[in-house]
């Protein structure tokens, strides 16, 4: 039984961030750098958990859209089997852990020995990526996870699809996922290709106040105490939380963005001098998000100004002339665009 979402103290860029993911997956994933113990996972996990539950097809290890199914899925696919696509049953919004030492097999997928040796059969076994699919891929100490499986993330997230070429199996499944990596920073930097992919990079502390620190502590041992009980005394927050999500899905696109709003983007990445223009995108994207989970038709400026850290200080260049850390140079843009 997951933490609830809405009982997590503070960190709320973090949160802000992980619900703008859920209410648009094409952002392009969140990646929580910190402290440990500051709720990274446990705000990953109790987000998944109060997401409305999807519609799968039966029998499908890839968790296909009933709606898109035989357009889709492999040709290989168990629920296929009939000729026609099974009833639609819902599931879970899957969170899958991708660990550090996981092989390639085990992450992309392989051949299916036992089917190979009982039945003689060339069948393939769906990996991690197939478990994801639709779902979140969660990367713990993503900073350290190994150069292969970089690269392999790399290929699917542009793709969204995960192509297998072995031992004589030629399979291309869907694996459209939200990226969603942890990690600390002390234990080394994140290469900048997967850096990049990441639409949003969220730095979470340690409270230094006394009040925030006992209420983590107290809220805690509540739910330690007793999952059920404390569990129930959130569920209508979290409950509103799930319905906002709902609602921002089905509003996002009719969601406008005045030319004005563009131009601020534009002027505020040209003075953070980023790279290419996959800054101004995050950012119109994220602002449009964070617009329509507060039931607004309309970007506004406090919606940029709200998501550009988020969505800008992980795509900033180093500065030799410059000490100051990524999200200082952020909001010092931000405060010369939007003089107070």
């Amino acid at each position: 039984m997951p933490f609830p979402f809405s009982a997590i103290v503070g960190q709320d860029e973090m949160k802000q961030a992980l619900l703008i993911a859920a209410a648009d997956p094409s952002i392009g994933g969140v990646l929580v750098f910190g402290d440990r113990g500051t709720g990274k996972s446990t705000a990953i996990r109790a987000l998944a958990a109060l997401l409305p539950a999807m519609q799968a097809v039966s029998g499908c290890p890839y968790n296909c859209d009933p709606a898109t199914h035989f357009a889709a899925c492999v040709a290989g696919c168990p629920a296929r089997a009939g000729g026609a696509t099974p009833p639609p049953k819902s599931v879970p919004v899957p969170v899958v852990d991708l660990p550090l030492g996981a092989t390639e097999d085990r992450v992309v997928g392989a051949l299916d020995l036992e089917r190979a040796l009982t039945a003689g059969e060339k069948a393939f076994e769906p990996g991690l990526l197939a478990r994801a699919n639709r779902g979140f891929l969660y990367i713990d100490e993503a900073n350290l996870l190994e150069d292969f499986l970089v690269d392999l993330l790399l290929d699917v997230a542009a793709s969204g699809e995960n192509v297998v070429e072995r031992e004589g199996i030629s399979i291309r499944h869907p694996a459209r996922f939200v990226l969603v990596g942890s990690g600390n920073p002390e234990e080394g930097e994140l290469r900048p290709q997967l850096l990049d992919r990441f639409g949003l990079s969220v730095e979470v502390t340690t409270p230094q106040d006394i009040p925030t620190r006992v209420e983590v502590i107290k809220r805690r041992d509540a739910y330690e105490r007793d999952p059920a009980a404390f569990t129930e005394a959130w569920r209508a927050q979290d409950t509103a939380i799930r319905d906002r999500i709902v609602a921002a899905r089905a509003s996002i696109r009719s969601v406008a963005v005045g030319d004005e709003m563009l131009t601020e983007a534009a002027t505020l990445c040209q003075a953070l001098g980023t790279d290419g223009l996959r800054g101004e995108l995050t950012l119109i994207r994220a602002a449009r998000a964070a617009a329509a989970l507060e039931g607004r038709a309309e970007v506004v400026s406090a919606d940029l100004q709200a998501v550009a850290p988020s969505a800008l200080r992980h795509r900033l260049r180093r500065d030799p002339l410059d000490e100051a850390g990524s999200s200082v140079r952020v909001e010092r843009a931000l405060s010369e665009l939007y003089p107070a």
